[in-house]
């Protein structure tokens, strides 16, 4: 069976599942290039090279895994983050686009040249606190996540992109493990759970059914985590530090009501225009009047 061949055969097999099909030729030629670990160009230069027999078990193996839709990622083992292959596994929230936004507004608003000190709280695969130490070379992050097998992942992460020296990973609740949690960070940014309960069953079954629970549901509202994690925020965060969420479709308004006391509240849109960032600033002592700037 040719490189050719087994794209072909491969992808009417995804086909023939409704949830996979409108992607069915990309997965499995995604799959292909995975399992044989070459580059795209060579399966274009060489569509007609055979596949050894141990090659062919291994790629209906992965073909088998998508078919129970299974993200490529998981099956992969990888994602690319604000252009960082990172390692992902069904212990980890897959990093999306979306979260970029997140990324690019935080660095848009701290110095790239000052010692700074940040939180990443529900730092799941890393994929936050190790965009930021990249980008931000004199900061020290602490990044936090209830799950022991997240944290080993992010923790292998950070070490592969050289800022595992710079950033402290711990099992917490929250804020909950960190030492003197009063004034003591300049920003804290978080993704944290936010789809309501009554939003489960219209997910797409490879995310409700393969990524973890924890990291996607808050509650009935999807708010129980903002309600939290924001007075926690209040109480670690310097005067004027920055606080920094991603949010979800239609929370601007909660998240605005939740952020009352804050200065500086304003959103930034993802490309669909759906508000997908909150950023806020604590008061500073000195200028405790809330200004909110909201567009």
């Amino acid at each position: 069976m040719t490189l050719r061949q087994a794209i072909t055969n491969a992808a009417a097999e995804l086909a023939a599942n409704p949830h996979l099909s409108e992607h069915a030729h990309r997965d499995a030629e995604l799959l292909l290039l995975h399992t044989l670990q070459i580059p795209r160009v060579t399966l274009i230069a060489h569509p007609d090279r055979d596949l050894s027999p141990d090659q062919r078990s291994l790629y209906q193996a992965a073909i088998s895994r998508r078919l129970q839709l299974e993200p490529i990622q998981y099956i992969a083992g990888e994602q690319e983050f604000y252009g960082l292959r990172l390692h992902v596994s069904p212990a980890v929230l897959i990093p999306r686009p979306e979260t970029e936004h997140l990324v690019e507004a935080v660095l848009a608003l701290l110095p790239a040249n000052e010692p700074l000190k940040l939180a990443d709280i529900g730092t799941g695969s890393g994929a936050i606190a190790i965009a930021l130490a990249v980008h931000l070379p004199f900061a020290h992050i602490t990044a936090l996540d209830i799950s022991p097998k997240a944290l080993a992942i992010a923790t292998s992460n950070a070490r592969e992109h050289n800022v595992g020296d710079r950033i402290d990973f711990l099992e917490s609740d929250l804020l909950a493990a960190v030492d003197h949690p009063t004034e003591i960070f300049d920003a804290i940014v978080s993704n944290p759970p936010y789809i309501p309960e009554s939003d489960r069953p219209t997910l797409h079954p490879q995310v409700r059914e393969h990524e973890p629970s924890t990291a996607l549901f808050a509650g009935e509202t999807g708010l129980d985590i903002y309600r939290r994690l924001i007075p926690q925020a209040k109480s670690a965060l310097k005067p004027n530090g920055l606080l920094a969420l991603e949010i979800g479709h239609g929370q601007r308004d909660s998240l605005t009501n939740l952020l009352t006391g804050w200065n500086d509240i304003s959103f930034v849109n993802d490309l669909q225009q759906i508000p997908r960032v909150a950023l806020a600033r604590k008061p500073n002592y000195f200028n405790p009047e809330p200004k909110n700037l909201s567009q």
